[in-house]
């Protein structure tokens, strides 16, 4: 595979996983630093891959109903703080506005880190009846909270992300809508990402602020660690009564709507990095790939049919539906495939005047690297059928390396030692303790990941305590 200095300059994640990471987010160009601490520029081709995220995740919430609202930045102190739970959940990362010009405020203004306390004072304002019911929105926007350390796209002060928001006429219809976002994401992340998943229930210590049930979805890092990618609450009426959100319902007498949120943000990009990428750079899934397939012509000077016929099977390809770049500059042909490879570029189409005499040309697939002559009229279709070949073939990969990194496990010892060799996810039983998840944080360095939704029944002993019981939880490091 082709060398250049950039890919060099790349440290091997087997030497240094947090600095290959961090290499590949700037030498690919996704983001760069910023002058103010703690936050980062999203780049041109990092904000191309968020834009193909959220054209894909925007289109799936709309089927389901739901309509993008844009609610203010700023939020009054008072009405943060309403809600005790969020407040206290969110005090250490709130930034405030104190000064408006030159002038002090009368009441100090947070930069929102999430925006329940809008929403509800929104609705405070417009729910009337149970007809208006349920009001499903959505917003895109970024938050602000104060992280003590940031990495790019996984934390960061700074971030952009989706947040939804509904209010239903029951609990049932709420609990109903905080199932099917968590199985949004989840299909996204499998369908589009190549990522499988871990669908479960946060512990109630893990839980969002003020939230009666966290959901999320666990992706495996290929060193092990755990990311949570997706996450969807259900609030119960807890914030409609903070807020004195009511309605009129069928009965004629006043009502407390029941609430969700669910979010998911620019720590994707993150999680396709960690899930996909390899020490010559980024490994794209072709679905959010912003470019799917790069063709540079091969000696073009000694024929310039070469550069015609490229021009003309780009735009073949293009009228199909792929995403297409045409790389005729003078940089050599070595900087130009190692350039591609370092952006994740899912395949390579080669050209030169041997291939035109022979009415084939070649096709270079960035996650196996395998080479293929395809005749030329049969070029549309094999490459649509290779963009699904290198998304099935991610997919396998992070699937086998989330199966064979999960160990059903017995005691608090045995996950110790398993995070302390090799890492990875941790199955064991749990008696619900909040006493025994602590100890295995102290004892056996993991947090617990979620309480997988498909439990399997059987009776074990919990890793701490030791007591019999039936619940299965995941375990493990996590971003």
């Amino acid at each position: 595979m082709a060398q250049d200095k950039k890919v060099e300059a790349i440290t091997a994640m087997e030497t240094d996983f947090a600095q290959w990471y961090t290499d590949i987010c700037r030498k690919a160009e996704l983001v760069e630093y910023s002058s103010v601490k703690g936050f980062t520029i999203l780049r041109p081709y990092g904000y191309a891959i968020w834009e193909r995220i959220q054209a894909l995740l925007d289109a799936e919430f709309k089927k389901t109903g739901h309509t993008n609202v844009a609610m203010p930045v700023l939020i009054p102190e008072s009405l943060l703080k309403k809600e005790g739970e969020l407040v206290n959940g969110f005090a250490p990362e709130v930034a405030w506005v104190t000064m408006g010009g030159s002038e002090e405020l009368e009441e100090r203004l947070a930069f929102r880190p999430t925006s329940e306390t809008m929403f509800c004072d929104h609705w405070h304002s417009v729910l009337q009846s149970y007809r208006q019911l349920p009001m499903l929105y959505n917003q895109w926007c970024s938050v602000i909270r104060w992280e003590k350390t940031t990495r790019p796209f996984l934390r960061s002060r700074e971030f952009w992300w989706q947040e939804g928001h509904t209010i239903h006429e029951t609990a049932e219809e709420a609990m109903a809508e905080t199932e099917q976002q968590l199985n949004c994401y989840a299909d996204f992340c499998q369908n589009v990402l190549a990522m499988p998943v871990v669908r479960g229930r946060k512990t109630d210590k893990e839980k969002f602020a003020g939230a009666e049930a966290t959901y999320t979805i666990e992706c495996m890092m290929k060193d092990r660690k755990a990311l949570q990618s997706g996450t969807s609450h259900y609030f119960g009426d807890k914030f409609s009564r903070a807020y004195d959100v009511t309605f009129t319902g069928r009965d004629n007498k006043l009502q407390y709507p029941f609430q969700t949120s669910w979010g998911a943000t620019t720590r994707l990009i993150g999680a396709v990095i960690m899930t996909h990428g390899d020490n010559n750079g980024l490994v794209l899934p072709p679905r959010i790939a912003p470019i799917q397939l790069v063709a540079i012509p091969i000696a073009a000077h000694k024929n310039p049919a070469v550069l015609d016929t490229v021009k003309t099977l780009l735009e073949k390809l293009n009228a199909a539906g792929v995403r297409t770049k045409l790389d005729d500059s003078d940089q050599s042909m070595g900087w130009k495939c190692a350039e591609y490879e370092m952006r994740g570029v899912p395949v390579r189409l080669e050209l030169g005047p041997r291939d035109l005499e022979q009415g084939q040309c070649c096709l270079v697939r960035r996650d196996t690297g395998e080479k293929t002559f395809v005749p030329i009229d049969e070029l549309v279709a094999r490459v649509s059928a290779l963009l699904d070949a290198i998304h099935d073939n991610l997919f396998a990969m992070a699937k086998k390396n989330l199966e064979e990194n999960t160990f059903d496990l017995g005691s608090w010892e045995e996950v110790r030692d398993m995070i302390a060799t090799k890492g990875g996810f941790a199955r064991t039983k749990w008696c619900g303790s909040p006493e025994c998840e602590l100890a295995m944080k102290e004892k056996a360095g993991v947090s617990s990941r979620c309480m997988p939704l498909e439990q399997s029944g059987s009776t074990g002993k919990c890793p701490v305590c030791g007591k019999e019981c039936t619940t299965d939880i995941y375990w493990g490091v996590a971003y």
